[in-house]
């Protein structure tokens, strides 16, 4: 090992003479360096070698590099690069290599190569490391994209790019993205081989020795991917994708054209498809004469909008679905909300999804999610009755879901719905008990509100026998706390008693009744310690906290400190499992008041 070491530190030295020959590094610098590559050198010869050790060294010898490049800079000398920075590179190269063979599963490792290699304009050196990470790591689509955009945008080798992506292809045959890097390569590839014809026809060179093919000007090769793409991958969303990226280059009109007409043709089932031609008319140009007015303006842009429409109403024509339907809502929702001063169009907007909302529903296609924006304008406008009657609706539509009944219940609350007692047993009847909570918390927030004391105990007593234990527990919580806000501390302690045997029990049960009886004028420790007995009956073999709250209470004035040693004893006696360690950790800091 040792003669390995020496030799790799030997081959140093003519660089290092270098450095000090060309004042860019002192005598003492050299001899550190020396001395910090031996000891990094020696850390990767070790019979086990970490990762880090590799990282560290090339850390080490990128800072090297970069403060070469400052020296360089400020003493304004630009030779000898091929015998200083040259040998440093080719090192760095070196133990990435040797890091990426040891570790190959470890991608941030490669990319870490990529970016030094990026960097230090060692070009050749890219590829070769891309071509070696792409033979470990072939299973992701990423890496093919990132090395095929590098031989295009750091090597200018179209025909390299392309290459990569056919074998990418081979492996991934229907991946979405790398299709459309594939297709816009393709454009890009034409759209530099336009400007670089255009540039030599403006200098009147001749054109003779250089060979532009009309087909891949026009962007033929990108048209063959985009048929191989769309053969395979048959989704309006992917053609869409295509025809933007397509959109973005200015020679591509028939290109467009005819991607259009495939979209048109072979997806005009499909919402997307509609909701992207409707789109598209909102980019069309305006009247022609130059708009001055807000209301001009306005005017113009509800013209487009109903152009819009028009499309919309065409689709649902040909297929009347959900998508379809949620297509045009989201539309008519998005320009809504969009800022206007005119009070004509935002009328007309509010209008207009008003309609198609209410078609939707009386479709029953009005998915579940466009009730809640439904209600909420029907609101702000006013219109409680309209906002009832829907919120009745949408339960009928949606009987199995708490989110709607949850949303139905606060808009009848809300417009003063004198039934709610039959609407929220009408809701747990056919709710899923499991994940009727919020129904309940929801019934009880309104029968505070506006019921009796007992018609509101009535329910809390209702929802105690729930066979559910998350709603049983929250009861037992919520009881105790109406209890002692509506009827005090008496109360309190007798909805406590009559509670405190019945399962399931929650620790916030008993910790919200030793709040309870601290809030007293006289709070009487007997009590204390009834509860926290009982609590420690139900939790005491693995909640550590409660055992420690105990004995703080015991150290308080009303407590007795004797009784902490007792307390301590049981806690040690009955905790079980990690909970035992925690409490002695615990009791440590109390002990020496870092608690």
């Amino acid at each position: 090992m040792a003669e390995i070491v020496q030799q790799r530190i030997e081959d140093r030295i003519p660089e290092l003479e270098q450095l000090e020959r060309v004042g860019l590094f002192t005598k003492k610098e050299v001899k550190s360096v020396v001395k910090r590559a031996t000891a990094l050198e020696y850390k990767l010869h070790r019979m086990i070698v970490n990762k880090e050790d590799f990282i560290a060294y090339i850390q080490y010898e990128i800072n090297v590099l970069e403060l070469i490049k400052k020296r360089r800079a400020h003493i304004n000398y630009n030779f000898k690069r091929e015998e200083i920075e040259f040998p440093i590179i080719h090192r760095i190269n070196s133990i990435f290599r040797r890091a990426t063979k040891k570790w190959k599963d470890d991608v941030q490792l490669w990319l870490s190569h990529v970016a030094f290699c990026k960097k230090w304009a060692t070009k050749g050196q890219l590829s070769k490391v891309y071509s070696a990470m792409l033979a470990i790591h072939p299973d992701k689509p990423a890496l093919w994209i990132m090395a095929a955009k590098s031989e295009l945008e750091d090597r200018e080798s179209s025909e390299s790019a392309r290459h990569l992506f056919l074998r990418a292809l081979r492996f991934h045959p229907n991946n979405k993205k790398v299709y459309q890097e594939y297709f816009r390569m393709e454009l890009l590839h034409a759209e530099k081989l336009r400007k670089q014809k255009a540039e030599l026809e403006k200098a009147e060179i001749d054109l003779g020795e250089y060979e532009f093919s009309p087909e891949i000007l026009s962007g033929r090769l990108a048209e063959i991917v985009y048929k191989d793409a769309t053969g395979k991958i048959k989704e309006a969303e992917f053609v869409i994708s295509l025809l933007n990226i397509a959109a973005i280059f200015d020679f591509t009109k028939e290109l467009q054209d005819s991607i259009l007409q495939d979209l048109q043709t072979n997806y005009a089932a499909d919402g997307l498809m509609w909701d992207f031609m409707a789109r598209r008319e909102l980019e069309a140009p305006g009247v022609g004469e130059e708009l001055h007015s807000a209301k001009a303006r306005a005017s113009d842009i509800n013209r487009k909008e109903e152009r819009c429409c028009l499309i919309y109403e065409e689709g649902l024509k040909v297929a009347s679905t959900e998508p379809m339907w949620s297509c045009y809502l989201d539309f008519c929702m998005e320009r809504r909300k969009r800022k206007t001063n005119v009070e004509e169009l935002m009328e007309k907007r509010q209008e207009r999804l008003l309609g198609v909302l209410q078609r939707a529903h009386d479709a029953s296609l009005l998915k579940e999610d466009y009730y809640k924006s439904w209600l909420q304008i029907l609101l702000s406008s006013g219109d409680a009755e309209g906002a009832a009657s829907v919120a009745m609706a949408a339960t009928e539509r949606y009987r199995q879901s708490v989110t709607m009944w949850s949303l139905s219940l606060q808009t009848l609350m809300e417009v003063g719905s004198g039934d709610m007692a039959r609407f929220f047993q009408e809701a747990l009847t056919h709710v899923n008990p499991k994940e009727s909570l919020p129904l309940w918390q929801l019934q009880l927030q309104w029968s505070m509100a506006t019921q009796t004391p007992e018609e509101t105990e009535a329910i809390f007593k209702r929802g105690l026998q729930s066979a559910v234990p998350a709603i049983a527990m929250e009861m037992k919580d919520g009881f105790l706390n109406w209890s002692y806000s509506t009827g005090g501390y008496k109360k309190a302690r007798k909805t406590f008693k009559s509670l405190q045997e019945i399962r399931p029990l929650s620790k916030a049960f008993f910790t919200r009744m030793i709040e309870i009886e601290k809030e007293q004028e006289t709070p009487k420790m007997n009590y204390l310690r009834e509860y926290y007995e009982r609590a420690l009956q139900e939790f005491g073999t693995s909640d550590d906290d409660l055992w420690l709250q105990y004995i703080q209470e015991e150290l308080s004035p009303l407590g007795q400190p004797e009784n902490c040693g007792k307390i301590h004893w049981r806690a040690m006696k009955f905790l079980e499992g990690e909970s035992v360690e925690r409490f002695i950790s615990k009791y440590t800091l109390f002990q020496t008041g870092h608690l």
